[in-house]
């Protein structure tokens, strides 16, 4: 039997990652991924710059340019209470977030999976696709049994790590409780390509009547779209022509520049979920450790998985990396980092929520108010630098009930 410092379930961005830092380093490490190839499952192709500042500081930045990195420059905000050309007047710049960041970061995710997992192999980590985890246990005898085409297998190790998602087995056999809310409001995704007309340096949210839009390009024509809806809406855009009818939606008369993207052609699937936020109190125990979606996620409305991941990574890693001592206390910072980080972000989410996911005259009415009280009271965007800078970067009134109450009454 088999016995490894680590063994990664889940081989997508977070698991891939944390493999190859940490073979990197000289340990001996087994990733085990269900796929055998990734395929767009409309998630996880935007990084904040705060979230770019955590791939730099992984070593990944460079490798993640070389397969196709698109950096975005500017921002613009639109919405049915206004003229494009006022929401045009003055695009965000979107590089002074983070030092050394010009901006988010955009790569397709299949291809931002297959970069890293292909990493962590040729960093000395051992890769097993195509497997179905059949038990794991954490405390002081950590292991994994899986089966594959060629059989039934079991490994050892000192430390399970759980990067196998929001529905996490690692984190149901671990024992680690996950607490969620209740859905905000449905997101729908897809890419597209021949969106040639759309400034490819540039990003765009805007709300028209009952439906909220983000466009993130990629380069070369290429755009990844998302739509927020009404949760009494759920179906709007299943069955055959939904792909159609999605792209309609972004034909909005607030956004003339949107008809590049309603013209444009599908290229993956259309997927919609429910959006809300989940977290863990601690996301470890003796002998396993969870990072990414396994440990909890934020409001997808705001767009940062990859930075939660990223970051998860970077602290756990470096907790590694510094000493043998590999016992749950080791991980209690990370754990208190994490609480407080994700703790604020969902207040962030759920202003942006409130703010672009809400629909009818009276959330148009409270977009309007906010957007010309923030004219002369700029704190009330102030949740948007945990979104873009880190939600440590904000002052820590920002994230209490009074300040939320305040933005949304103005």
């Amino acid at each position: 039997m088999a016995d490894y410092d680590l063994i990664v379930v889940g081989g997508g961005i977070g698991g891939s990652t944390l493999a190859e830092v940490m073979a990197r380093a000289g340990r001996s490490v087994l990733v085990l991924e269900q796929s055998e190839v990734f395929e767009d499952r409309v998630r996880g192709e935007w990084i904040a710059p705060w979230g770019v500042k955590e791939v730099q500081r992984l070593g990944l930045y460079e490798l993640l340019m070389g397969a196709g990195g698109h950096h975005i420059a500017t921002h613009v905000t639109y919405d049915e209470s206004r003229p494009a050309e006022v929401s045009e007047a003055e695009p965000l710049p979107l590089g002074f977030f983070a030092e050394g960041v010009p901006g988010p970061l955009c790569l397709g995710h299949p291809k931002h999976c297959q970069t890293l997992l292909d990493a962590a192999a040729r960093a000395g980590a051992q890769v097993r696709r195509g497997v179905r985890v059949t038990d794991a246990g954490a405390g002081a005898a950590p292991f994994c049994a899986w089966s594959d085409a060629e059989g039934d297998h079991l490994a050892t190790c000192r430390l399970l790590v759980g990067a196998d998602g929001r529905t996490s087995f690692v984190r149901e056999k671990a024992g680690i409780v996950l607490h969620q809310d209740p859905p905000h409001h449905m997101f729908a995704g897809m890419l597209v390509d021949g969106a040639g007309d759309w400034d490819p340096s540039r990003q765009a949210i805007g709300v028209e009547g009952r439906f909220g839009f983000l466009a993130f390009p990629q380069g070369e024509g290429r755009v990844r779209l998302y739509g927020s809806f009404g949760l009494d809406e759920r179906r709007r855009f299943s069955g055959p022509e939904g792909p159609k009818a999605f792209l309609e939606a972004f034909r909005v008369g607030c956004a003339p520049a949107n008809r590049a993207l309603a013209d444009a052609t599908p290229a993956g699937p259309l997927m919609a979920y429910f959006n809300n936020d989940a977290w863990t109190d601690e996301p470890f125990v003796e002998g396993a450790v969870l990072v990414g979606d396994a440990g909890g996620w934020n409001d997808p409305i705001q767009g940062l998985g990859l930075s939660v991941t990223y970051r998860d990574v970077r602290i756990v890693s470096d907790i590694l990396k510094a000493s043998d001592d590999w016992s749950a206390k080791a991980f209690a910072p990370f754990a208190e980092e994490r609480a407080e980080r994700m703790r604020r972000l969902r207040v962030s989410a759920y202003i942006t929520a409130a703010l672009e996911a809400e629909f009818g005259p009276e959330a148009a009415e409270r977009r309007r108010r906010h957007s010309e009280a923030a004219k002369t009271d700029p704190t009330l965007k102030l949740h948007g630098i945990a979104v873009m800078a880190g939600p440590e970067m904000a002052p820590p009134e920002i994230f209490t009930p009074e300040h939320r109450a305040r933005v949304l009454s103005v």
